[in-house]
């Protein structure tokens, strides 16, 4: 009764204060025009300034640091992992190097595509962000896409190109493979990744196997290869480093949230020299733009456009306008002749034996009458630089330094990244630690 009688009590307050104030139409009405007007400038509400966006961060790790999600996963296996990394404090640094190059880039296609941004560090627990490394199943790039899984998603694969080690073309072909794992495996991102390292017939019978038994098939509860079983792990702790870097006590080198690369188109087969010669840029920088291009010239092949570092696409562009055929490179078949010798063939085009050797896929010097060779000619001095012999050059051992990767060492020495790795047996996955020697062959006509 009491709730009832304050109800009613309320409602007459209310109309009787409804009843003996004037409502809003009541005083525009008896208001002259200009009053209403000036009223109505008067009380037009003022809009609210619109929030200014936050500036996007200047460095690439915090960019990431803002999206990633999966670092509150945790047991035993990630644990592990993590400590794993912490044992190796050179580890970010050495990564930080090589992913100068290529992480914006991911980065980028990771979040044009609404990804989990925690795939844009993939790379570096598949190949610590080296697009030369292969491993002993030929798995190759930065994501160390397989042969055949390569050829399935339309990579490019030959004798002068291999889109498996191409920043972009390899970057699209593993996301894509990533989104149809992602699929397959009805959103489960960790099932996905786990099918993108063992393969999606192995995790289906894994599950299959654990369902058989009324075990969960989740990816923790999966029976997988050992290497499968770490590598989930190794990509969630990676993500919780980056995440609380100073929790860990490691402060990974900036990288600058900005593009590295433009495009610029060849208009035809250019030699690598050549190219970063009218580009203004050191040869080994060329090369780490443009990993997928196998030779010392462009395929013949692929499309006619290098990666260039950002500004310097202008220079370049204008340089190739002025090249005249001569200055490209030209093929000549040759059929070989009874008594022909490569070094005789080579004289007789004013070219090189090891340039013979090289565009031809010969080992040795044997060759056989009836056989055709393509002999490339033009531009001489350039293919001479290219392919300077071992025994044409000086042997020095190099110690390495803090800081050094294979990159800084190949501009210093002018040299190509892959002879480092084919000189001193190196596997590509593995890091320069300081101290260590390495043998060089440098210098040369």
């Amino acid at each position: 009764m009491l709730s009832r009688l304050l109800t009613v009590i309320s409602v007459v307050i209310v109309l009787a204060g409804c009843q003996s104030h004037p409502t809003t139409d009541d005083v525009i009405a008896e208001t002259s025009l200009p009053e209403q007007e000036a009223q109505a400038q008067f009380f037009e509400p003022v809009p609210a300034a619109a929030p200014k966006s936050p500036a996007p961060p200047t460095d690439l790790w915090q960019r990431i640091r803002q999206q990633l999600t999966w670092q509150s996963i945790h047991n035993q296996q990630v644990g592990k992992a993590r400590d794993a990394y912490l044992r190796q404090p050179n580890y970010l640094s050495v990564v930080a190097g090589r992913a100068e190059f290529y992480l914006h880039h991911i980065v980028t296609e990771v979040e044009r595509r609404g990804l989990p941004i925690e795939l844009a560090l993939l790379p570096m627990v598949e190949s610590t962000m080296n697009p030369f490394a292969t491993s002993s199943e030929q798995a190759a790039g930065l994501w160390q896409i397989m042969p055949a899984t390569g050829r399935h998603l339309g990579l490019r694969q030959d004798w002068w190109y291999d889109g498996r080690r191409d920043l972009r073309d390899s970057t699209r072909a593993a996301l894509d493979y990533l989104e149809a794992q992602h699929a397959s495996f009805d959103g489960d991102w960790m099932l996905a990744l786990a099918a993108y390292n063992a393969g999606k017939g192995r995790v289906l019978r894994a599950q299959k196997k654990n369902r058989q038994r009324g075990k969960p098939t989740d990816y923790w509860s999966l029976d997988l290869p050992r290497e499968t079983r770490k590598y989930v792990p190794r990509l969630i702790a990676l993500a919780q480093i980056i995440a609380f870097p100073e929790t860990f006590g490691i402060a990974p080198p900036p990288i600058a949230n900005q593009p590295v690369f433009a495009v610029a188109a060849t208009d035809g087969q250019i030699e690598m020299a050549r190219a970063a010669e009218l580009a203004g840029v050191e040869m080994h920088i060329l090369e780490a733009l443009n990993p997928g291009q196998l030779r010392w010239a462009t395929s013949p092949d692929a499309p006619q456009e290098l990666l260039l570092p950002a500004g310097t696409e202008q220079t370049f562009t204008q340089g190739i306008a002025s090249l005249t055929a001569a200055d490209r490179v030209r093929w000549e078949h040759y059929r070989i002749r009874r008594g022909d010798s490569l070094i005789r063939i080579a004289r007789k085009f004013n070219t090189e034996v090891g340039l013979l050797r090289e565009v031809n896929n010969i080992r040795g010097s044997i060759i056989r009458a009836g056989d055709t060779l393509m002999i490339p000619y033009g531009s001489d001095w350039a293919s001479s630089l290219a392919l300077t012999t071992r025994a044409e050059r000086q042997q020095r051992s190099y110690r390495v330094r803090r800081g050094d990767s294979l990159y800084l060492i190949a501009g210093k020495f002018k040299i190509s990244i892959n002879d480092i790795i084919n000189w001193n047996s190196l596997d590509p996955k593995a890091y320069l630690q300081p101290g260590q020697r390495l043998t060089l062959y440098v210098g040369g006509s």
